[in-house]
């Protein structure tokens, strides 16, 4: 079942290794053994006495990834490929039944150890996208590689083909050998056919090829006594390639490193002991390399996320705030409609009355139509705002809006019964404002205070809207009334949007008129007085940003 989800990712996902699932398992198994012969060839330096041991065994690398990315099924071929290499590779063929039992102890072992990863409960990640992926690789084949050491060298002590004192030895190099096999190869074929796109050539990852080739010439161009000490400087290479272009990056870096590194060793002469030991450090460097490689890869992943989450963020705040937009054109464009009701209910009136009472009829329909208009620059200058961010801020006479605004209020029902004074004070500068705006916020204002006074049932309702000059060359602009005052439970949040205690209101007026007077530069204040409420806002006398 396991196998056959990652088949089905793979091919969904149009991974490389796809192409592989559709080419007959024969065709492929031959593919393997003479790829595994010819990588056991190439590894086959410095090798101890006629048995073929190695200090790199790539083909134990090829294995691992042959049944981590095919599957089980492929695990017989484990015992085959050692087994033909066996005859093949060594300049002295190992005896029939030594060869025989080699191949069956190295297909066991890698073979259990491949399938333990394929376990569909270990949920083994092939394409090595997390570091846990690496965690249970990197144990697994030290534990696999060690057994099968120990069972290879002793299976060779046993058919006296080495020395007694030689089976440590030979079994540590044996190991390290084949470790170096799968830290190298294995992550490095996984990462090949499990990315649709490799690394794109680029000046900096020549110039990280040419370090790397610097730096084997700097390590082995020096006398033996130093080359050891100096192996550290592979680190900041494969470090550098592991932080910049991630696990993609630095499994080719180590694959690299590695040709470059037994190149080098094989053609300056150094002793088998010693290879060795820098293969000891190779391991050490492979697992930093892949470490670091994962945890980069982790992180671009992270922000990767983090992106796709800010987009989501964006597009339900581009939703919200396309529905708060809704809300505020449906308040905004309600308090005209309302008007029209009024004005059209007037003209019903006035024709039907004996005698006809054109004047009023007349001035009536008029106002209706100035109202029409005034929606339609309603939804104009929102639809503006929404796209510029821009008031159209222009000088305005404070006396005019006011007038205007209560005007638009005469024939309201809600201000019929309501007397409406005002208190401008002499000489005010002109302000400077959209028009429009201070207009319908001044409106919601006196048509608020209106309600509150029909609600608490009084019948002497009067509502002030006063102006003056204040300090800093402001105009205070204030709407007071004497009803019953802000409810105490939303006081604190009264310029907050949805707040109301109206069955039937949307919550938004005061929540406009805070955010216009923020939008002219001034301020909005709610309070109540003792003998009602009072909302003020503030607003330049010169030109302000917007």
């Amino acid at each position: 079942m396991a196998m056959y989800n990652w088949t089905q990712e793979a091919v969904a996902r149009n991974l490389p290794v796809a192409a592989l699932f559709s080419r007959a398992p024969i065709a492929i198994g031959l593919a393997f053994v003479a790829s595994y012969v010819l990588v056991d060839w190439l590894g086959d330096l410095s090798h101890v006495a006629a048995i073929g041991v190695t200090p790199w065994n790539p083909a134990t690398g090829l294995s691992f990834a042959l049944v981590l990315l095919l599957g089980r099924e492929y695990i017989p071929w484990l015992f085959i490929a050692p087994f033909v290499s066996g005859m093949v590779v060594p300049s002295e063929p190992l005896p029939l039944d030594v060869n025989l039992l080699g191949a069956t102890l190295m297909g066991l072992g890698y073979g259990s150890a491949t399938a333990l990863l394929t376990l569909p409960k270990l949920r083994f990640d092939r394409t090595l996208s997390t570091r846990r992926a690496l965690m249970l690789l990197i144990p697994v084949a030290a534990v696999s590689t060690a057994l099968v050491a120990v069972a290879y060298v002793a299976l060779l002590a046993a058919s006296s083909l080495i020395a007694a004192e030689d089976v440590v030895p030979t079994g540590l190099q044996w190991w390290i050998g084949n470790m170096i096999g799968v830290t190298v190869v294995t992550p490095f074929l996984l990462i090949l056919f499990t990315r649709r796109r490799l690394l794109v050539p680029s000046i900096e990852l020549a110039v990280l090829v040419l370090a790397l080739a610097a730096t084997v010439a700097a390590v082995f161009g020096l006398s033996d006594t130093f080359r050891f000490k100096q192996f550290y400087l592979f680190f900041l290479p494969v470090m550098w390639t592991a932080v910049r272009f991630g696990l993609e990056g630095v499994t080719a870096g180590l694959v690299l490193t590695q040709i470059g590194l037994m190149s080098a060793m094989q053609y300056s002469g150094v002793e088998t002991s010693d290879i060795t030991s820098y293969q000891a450090l190779m391991i050490v460097l492979a697992l930093t390399g892949l470490t670091i490689g994962a945890v980069v890869n982790e992180q671009l992943r992270t922000q990767a996320q983090l992106r796709q989450n800010q987009e989501a963020l964006e597009r339900a705040a581009r939703l919200d705030t396309m529905g708060a937009f809704a809300a505020v054109l449906a308040h905004e464009i309600n308090q005209p409609l309302t008007a029209i009701a009024n004005y059209t209910r007037l003209v019903k009136m006035a024709v039907n009355k004996e005698p006809t009472d054109n004047v009023t009829a007349r001035e009536a329909a008029e106002h209706a139509v100035a109202q029409v208009d005034r929606a339609a620059e309603v939804v104009r200058r929102l639809r503006d705002f929404i796209r510029m961010g821009t008031n159209e801020m222009v000088p305005q006479s404070c006396v005019e809006l006011v007038r205007e605004a209560i005007s638009h209020c005469r024939f309201d029902s809600a201000t019929s019964n309501v007397e409406v004074e005002t208190r401008i004070a002499r000489n005010l500068p002109p302000i400077v404002c959209d028009g429009l705006q201070i207009q319908q916020v001044l409106i919601n204002l006196i048509r608020n205070a209106a309600e509150s006074i029909n609600a608490g049932g009084r019948p002497d309702g009067r509502i002030l809207v006063s102006a003056n000059l204040v300090e800093s060359g402001r105009v205070i602009v204030k709407v007071e009334d004497n009803g019953p005052g802000f409810d105490p439970d939303i006081l604190a949040r009264a310029v907050a949007p949805f707040a109301t205690t109206k069955s039937e209101g949307l919550g938004l007026g005061l929540a406009l008129a805070h955010s216009t007077a923020e939008s002219h530069g001034g301020q909005l204040s709610v309070e109540n007085t003792g003998s009602g409420a009072a909302v003020s806002f503030t607003l330049p006398t010169t030109v302000t940003g917007t």
